[in-house]
């Protein structure tokens, strides 16, 4: 049987409109180290899990556009998560349901029967949507994610509702059983199931509304964490929202507490809001499954872009893009137990043309005469009683965009006011900000600079940034500037990034 897929292909190939230029990767404004499709939309990572020394990366896709419709799983597989292959779209639309977001695991013990002997299952936990209905779904493959099998007992949870989407599924090994959190987006809730077999879903309990409920609750995950030097852990709830995040629009919120297999509880108070990232663009991030246990990390992908433009960034033939990945930790601060996020360490694999100094007034680095739009800069910043530091990235005549500290305010902030082009949305050409104290007078920023992307992770990941900006490919500059005093550079290293599209993994 021809899938759905390969007849509207096919018919757009033999039609006037179908555009057939190849796919260059360097298309103005196109991420050089960041994942992207070669080409149409792209919104939520899904699905993501390690199997067989591969990082699986599934995608909410469109096949036919650039736009929003038609959602389906996009794929692509990675040996270090850096470089990716592109696959077949894995889960297709079909009858009038799309594929929206879930999550994939490792069904190691065959707990669901889908294997034979020998086969290692992956499976896909999804949610099936119609403009009615949306329940929770089944798929599996037992040749390493290259093939898929919709189960056909589907829907495995079934409410009868709307708006009832996202499940992320986790094996927790403590009750012995599966366990799904999936998001009542209406409610601003989500609940836990628990199953023995992946097809059979008892509920166990909700948690909300609590924290930022204003905005739509989507693409929930729950993971325990290490809190550094302590020799504790917490159990970690991230929702990402819609719309009235930290920045404005989509964004995701975080929860600290426990977890017991059956109820998650907050250790802060409900009210309480804590952010993952404070920048515009990051939404939807969610974590990958079943990593190596001598490995031990927990990663964090999201998508780069906003619900409040999203459809209307001015990129081609592709829409969207992919966070760098981020290993998660947790950290006490006065303020309470925080999420820490770091660039993963596979990324220093693109490493190249370094710089480094040391023992430099701020201004002075200007004269470096550091410039290009793939870069990464780690500067440890002495303030000397300087109320504010701004290091300004892709730079031209007219165009900036500004990471910068200010110590009066305490915070972190990226200013894209004059960033380049933004006039596809009102709110776009704007000034981010995250809080951040330094109580003795120090400031490390780490910047990740591609040509259209700027994200920084601030106090070794204690708050992070994330934005898109469009500036003309010749504003390359990198300046240095202090005010109200004369900061010092205690340390400055810049690496060029290669590109990961031209680039062969190790």
């Amino acid at each position: 049987m021809i899938s759905r897929l390969a007849i509207v292909l096919l018919t757009c190939f033999l039609s006037s409109g179908c555009t057939t230029r190849p796919t260059t990767y360097s298309e103005p404004y196109r991420l050089q180290y960041h994942f992207s499709p070669e080409r149409n939309w792209m919104n939520d990572p899904n699905g993501l899990v390690y199997h067989d020394g591969e990082y699986h990366l599934f995608y909410q896709y469109n096949p036919f556009g650039d736009r929003w419709g038609h959602m389906s799983w996009g794929h692509a597989i990675s040996p270090d998560l850096v470089h990716w292959e592109h696959l077949p779209v894995a889960l297709e639309e079909d009858d009038g349901v799309m594929i929206f977001s879930g999550s994939a695991v490792v069904d190691a013990a065959n707990t669901a029967g889908f294997a034979g002997p020998g086969e290692t299952p992956l499976v896909a936990i999804y949610t099936g949507h119609t403009d009615t209905l949306q329940n929770q779904n089944l798929a599996y493959s037992v040749d390493r994610g290259r093939t898929w099998t919709k189960y056909a007992g589907n829907p495995v949870l079934d409410l009868g509702m709307k708006d009832f989407r996202d499940p992320k599924v986790i094996w927790h090994e403590e009750s012995g059983q599966w366990i799904m959190v999936v998001s009542l987006s209406t409610e601003r809730k989500v609940h836990f199931y628990g199953s023995p077999d992946l097809k059979s879903w008892t509920f166990l309990s909700e948690f909300g509304p609590a924290g930022e409920t204003e905005g739509i609750w989507e693409c929930p995950d729950i993971f325990l964490l290490p809190v550094e030097g302590s020799g504790e852990s917490r159990w970690v709830l991230i929702v990402n929202i819609g719309s009235k995040a930290a920045a404005g629009g989509s964004g995701g919120q975080y929860f600290v507490g426990s977890f017991d297999g059956r109820t998650f509880l907050n250790d802060n108070p409900p009210e309480q809001t804590l952010w993952v990232d404070h920048g515009a663009d990051f939404y939807a991030g969610v974590t990958w499954s079943d990593m190596p246990a001598s490995d031990g990390r927990r990663i964090l992908l999201g998508w780069l872009n906003n619900w409040q433009y999203a459809q209307d960034i001015p990129t081609s033939p592709w829409r969207s893009s992919q966070s760098l990945p981020r290993t998660l930790g947790l950290r006490a601060s006065p303020e309470g137990i925080r999420l820490v996020q770091q660039p993963v360490r596979e990324l220093q694999t693109l490493r190249e043309a370094h710089q480094s100094v040391s023992s430099l007034d701020f201004d002075d680095a200007t004269d470096l005469n550091i410039r290009d739009n793939q870069l990464e800069i780690l500067v440890d910043v002495v303030l000397n009683g300087a109320p504010r530091v701004e290091l300004a990235v892709l730079a031209g005549e007219t165009e900036r965009t500004i990471v910068g500290y200010d110590a009066v305010e305490g915070e972190v902030y990226i200013d894209r006011s004059a960033s380049g082009v933004g006039d596809f949305h009102e709110a776009f050409l704007a000034r981010h900000a995250a809080p951040l104290a330094a109580p003795d007078g120090r400031v490390r920023l780490h910047v990740f600079v591609d040509w259209s992307s700027v994200e920084v992770f601030a106090d070794d990941g204690l708050a992070v940034l994330s934005d898109r900006v469009f500036p003309r490919a010749s504003s390359q500059g990198v300046r240095f500037t202090s005010e109200g005093g004369t900061a010092t550079i205690e340390s400055l290293d810049v690496w060029r990034l290669r590109s990961i599209w031209n680039s062969p993994a190790p």
